[in-house]
Parts: structure tokens; C-alpha cells; sequence
């Protein structure tokens, strides 16, 4: 079979029946894929930590956190529409950016010129050796989605909201119950 793309900006779906606990209807942003790997974060999988509550020395800031992925769990990532606020900030696709100056990030909030609906933080993240991920979109494991408008808002409906913007098909996957024994 070809090898299926994968592009930072992407979205990954999980199938339906996935049962890995980590990746159950996850919805994960690809924020790198190159000749080492891939990496990104699951938008949908808030923990049950405030940012304040895990980061110390930090300005209040209202913000949750989401588990990023099971890999790294002891590292704080987040994506953000603040290139100019904090530098060395990673581009992943059009006006969305991961990471960047952790002193730079605090000063914004501090100066409140970083708002809450902008920027998203992570526990961990989720990751793939070389030609993992391609064999996973080979066993059809995950559904690639383009669209990626929305990841700051923390819906719980993501993954089905993804899915039925896809249409066709999608839109049917995204009715399917989560534990079908129960239909």
C-alpha cells in the first residue's frame, strides 16, 4: 500500500473500537512528523489538574490541562496563536504554534496579553517511532481529518464533531456507541 502523508496541522481520529484507554476516541494534532518520528497531543482528554495545581512558580491563570499523550508525563507542552509574545515558538500550521520561551509564555500571561481561549496546555505527549504511525493508518487504526478550527475550545464532543464535519462515512462512525453491548 502507499504511504499515507501525514502533515503537522493534521488531525488524527481514532477509530471508533479502539481500546487502548490512552487513545479512545482521542483526537490528537500532529505537531511534527519527519525522518525520526511523529508527535502530537490528544485535544479531547482533560485531566483533572488546573495549570496552577501542576506547574509551580507560574502567574494565575485559569486554564486546564489536558493529558497530551502517555509519553513525557512529566513535561508541560502547549499550543498557542502567540508567536509574537513568545519566541522560539514551534509553527505547526497557519496561526497555530506549539511550545516556545517558557519565561516569555509566563511575562505574557502576567501582562495579560495571553488569554485562556488561545492557548492550551498538555501532560505528556503522544508519540511514534519511525514508520509506527504508518503501519497504525495501514491497519486503518486512525481516520486523518484536515480540519483543525476549534482545538482551544475543550468539548467533550470533539472527536464526534470532527467526524461528522468529515460527512460520508464519518458523519455515520460518529454515532456509533462507545461500547456497542450496550446498543
Amino acid at each position: 500500500m502507499d504511504k499515507i502523508e501525514i502533515k503537522p496541522g493534521d488531525l488524527l481520529i481514532a477509530e471508533p473500537f479502539m481500546d487502548d484507554p490512552n487513545f479512545k476516541r482521542a483526537v490528537i494534532i500532529i505537531t511534527e512528523n519527519d525522518h525520526t518520528g511523529t508527535l502530537g497531543l490528544v485535544l479531547n482528554k482533560p485531566s483533572i489538574f488546573k495549570l496552577t495545581e501542576v506547574l509551580q512558580d507560574f502567574p494565575k491563570f485559569d486554564a486546564k490541562v489536558y493529558l497530551g499523550g502517555p509519553v513525557g508525563l512529566d513535561r508541560i507542552n502547549f499550543i498557542h496563536c502567540y508567536p509574537e509574545i513568545i519566541p522560539n515558538s514551534i509553527h505547526i500550521i497557519d496561526n497555530l504554534y506549539w511550545n516556545g520561551n517558557y519565561e516569555a509564555l509566563k511575562k505574557g500571561i502576567q501582562n495579560q496579553k495571553i488569554l485562556p481561549h488561545n492557548i492550551k496546555f498538555f501532560l505528556g505527549f503522544s508519540g511514534w517511532g519511525i514508520n509506527q504511525l504508518d503501519e497504525e493508518l495501514q491497519e486503518k487504526t486512525w481516520i486523518i481529518a484536515k480540519e483543525y478550527r476549534n482545538i482551544f475550545k475543550g468539548s467533550q464532543y470533539l472527536w464526534k464533531d470532527v467526524l461528522e464535519k468529515m460527512g460520508g462515512e464519518y458523519k455515520l462512525m460518529a454515532k456509533y456507541p462507545e461500547d456497542p453491548s450496550l446498543n
